[in-house]
């Protein structure tokens, strides 16, 4: 068991957690720990349950991002949220610097996208190719430092590496992806600082917001 995952809120339902750049959210072959048996084994701990626990996972980020998750800790709110998921209910948005200074302030996105299972990446893709998947979102340029740019995105549909696919396709890819075109090595500048949902039970409208961490480079130039 690894360290105390951090809590943003939590009722019988759900649980709403932050989770930090290059955590996994599932496991996988590097048997790192992941958020999802993180969030088990504090419900574990907490309240005194032996054996396993259900905690529904209803949406993903990629490993290399940090940000905000919901999990469901009933099947029935599992399956509500996952419903407003797939009904593009659900307002999620992103922090991401980009490399370049964009051509308009504000605009949007729309691609085919296509994921190559076998290698765990995405491209851009006709939309007559088979099992391609259409992509959207928008952006608003928040501000400008040197050669980089940050960007508020509201994400419309949730493809594998949507994000970072679209804009490294327009020239613009985010800062530290190494996997789709720009450099340096290490932290990756995209955080999902948002989330809007309605609870799976009590119908109340949910929003939560978190700021990334303004010490890891290149944060610090729009702090």
């Amino acid at each position: 068991m690894g360290e105390q995952v951090n809590i943003i809120y939590e009722d019988n339902h759900i649980i709403v957690v932050l989770k930090k750049a290059d955590q996994p959210i599932m496991q996988d072959a590097s048997q790192d720990y992941d958020l999802l048996t993180q969030v088990k084994d504090y419900i574990k701990m907490k309240y005194d349950k032996p054996g396993n626990v259900f905690v529904g996972l209803v949406h993903r980020l990629d490993r290399p991002v940090g940000g905000i998750m919901v999990f469901a800790k009933t099947s029935k709110a599992a399956s509500r949220l996952s419903e407003q998921i797939r009904n593009n209910k659900v307002v999620k948005k992103y922090l991401a610097v980009v490399l370049g200074r964009m051509s308009n302030t504000s605009d949007s996105l729309e691609n085919w996208m296509y994921k190559d299972e076998s290698k765990k990446t995405s491209f851009i893709a006709d939309k007559i190719y088979k099992d391609a998947k259409l992509a959207k979102l928008s952006y608003t340029v928040l501000k400008t430092s040197g050669e980089y740019s940050l960007l508020d995105i509201d994400l419309h549909t949730g493809r594998h590496h949507q994000i970072r696919v679209q804009f490294s396709n327009i020239g613009h890819p985010i800062y530290g992806d190494m996997k789709y075109g720009n450099g340096p090595k290490g932290h990756i500048a995209l955080f999902a600082y948002c989330l809007e949902f309605i609870h799976p039970v009590t119908g109340q409208l949910m929003k939560f917001n978190a700021e990334p961490d303004y010490s890891i480079p290149p944060w610090p130039l729009f702090r």
